[in-house]
């Protein structure tokens, strides 16, 4: 008789910050805290505000930050990552981010090019090469031009650190949870009705999953822009709250719009709490769906490979809005040729592979502060 083999667990944790609160568990040099966040003090134009290394446990093989913060026109944050071991920095800093809500006076851009022998800057992820790593640091700076009548607020500032892949992964089966059978009224909304639209931000059609879903989520929780946002989308097109998004989360050096923590910086704007992490399986998706919560994953797959999505793509963003009561994940999958073929139900095996192989089970959290977080695992990856 044959026994099943057990399933492996990735390693995986999330920790975030959120100030003013967490304001003395880092240090801060030019700042002041207050009302909804950490700002400039007084006169400053630059701050800083250092977070405390955070041990995870385990050997780090990547990091991705993601932040919320408000920045007025001219101003920006800046936003770096380090590894530390045995009690000190393991690595150098690293720049993840020149990060603006804008883009009048800023350009909101990853970092390319940075890589020495202990790790390298992939667009939004940290990738350890030849340190060794078992936590993080972050810092962020605040920074506004001279002359400057208001500047940045820092709400929010957290990275997900996973440990390395160590060959297939065998998904657990754990009996039905509440969210089987559970579908939430997540608006569809198609990529594709803007092919062709405003090539200095991607260029609609097949670029702009990410956006695409973020817009979904937030309008979700009733947290999509105001109309006087958009109104320079000329003409308004199919959807112009995704137009709006795609040019706010558009990251000048990748030249795309899917910069995982840009998009979580761009629903933060809005008034919800988001954040990046990765989770290990469907089953603690089901969590979040059983707590209302939908989120936006990030697969990889080749044409059929996952019966339903019948195309090839190196990495593609969907909203996971619910489970058939078979357990089978339920998608607003944007790449479709209108709103109404959004709707996608898919096999839950070959849908969790792609994901997890794809991006390692990348997820953006997004959700109103009153509404409750699922009690994350013992190792904490939310």
């Amino acid at each position: 008789m044959t026994t099943a083999a057990p399933p492996t667990r990735r390693d995986i944790a999330y920790r975030g910050f959120h100030l003013p609160a967490d304001t003395t568990s880092g240090s801060g040099d030019g700042l002041l805290a207050g009302g909804p966040g950490l700002a400039l003090d007084g006169v400053a134009l630059r701050g800083t505000w250092t977070s405390p290394p955070v041990p995870v446990g385990f050997a780090v093989a990547e990091v991705v930050p993601s932040w919320t913060a408000d920045t007025p026109d001219g101003c920006w944050i800046e936003v770096d990552l380090r590894g530390w071991h045995d009690d000190k920095p393991s690595t150098d800093w690293y720049r993840l981010a020149h990060w603006a809500a804008g883009d009048q006076t800023v350009r909101r851009t990853s970092l390319p090019g940075q890589r020495d022998s202990a790790a390298r800057v992939d667009t939004d992820t940290l990738i350890v090469t030849g340190a060794t790593v078992t936590g993080w640091q972050a810092r962020v700076r605040l920074c506004r031009p001279a002359g400057s009548p208001s500047g940045p607020v820092l709400r929010s500032i957290g990275a997900v650190a996973t440990g390395p892949t160590t060959g297939d992964q065998v998904y657990a089966r754990e009996p039905a949870s509440a969210a089987r059978g559970r579908v939430l009224d997540v608006p569809r909304y198609s990529q594709r009705l803007h092919a062709g639209q405003y090539p200095q931000w991607g260029g609609g059609g097949d670029s702009w999953c990410s956006p695409t879903c973020t817009s979904m989520v937030l309008a979700y929780w009733g947290a999509e822009p105001s109309p006087d946002r958009y109104a320079w989308v000329e003409p308004s097109g199919p959807r112009p709250v995704v137009v709006h998004a795609a040019r706010h989360c558009y990251d000048h050096a990748y030249a795309g719009a899917g910069n995982w923590p840009f998009n979580t910086a761009y629903a933060g704007l809005h008034g919800v709490d988001a954040f990046v992490t990765r989770l290990r399986s469907l089953v603690e998706a089901e969590a979040f769906v059983a707590a209302g919560i939908p989120l936006i994953v990030s697969a990889a797959f080749r044409a059929d490979e996952v019966p339903g999505l019948g195309y090839d793509t190196g990495g593609h963003l969907m909203v996971l809005v619910g489970f058939t009561a078979d357990g089978d994940p339920v998608l607003n999958d944007p790449y479709a040729p209108d709103d109404d073929a959004v709707r996608r139900t898919v096999p839950r095996q070959g849908f969790e592979a792609v994901w997890q192989r794809g991006s390692g089970g990348v997820a953006y959290v997004l959700r109103p502060a009153s509404v409750p977080l699922p009690p994350p695992p013992a190792q904490a990856n939310w």
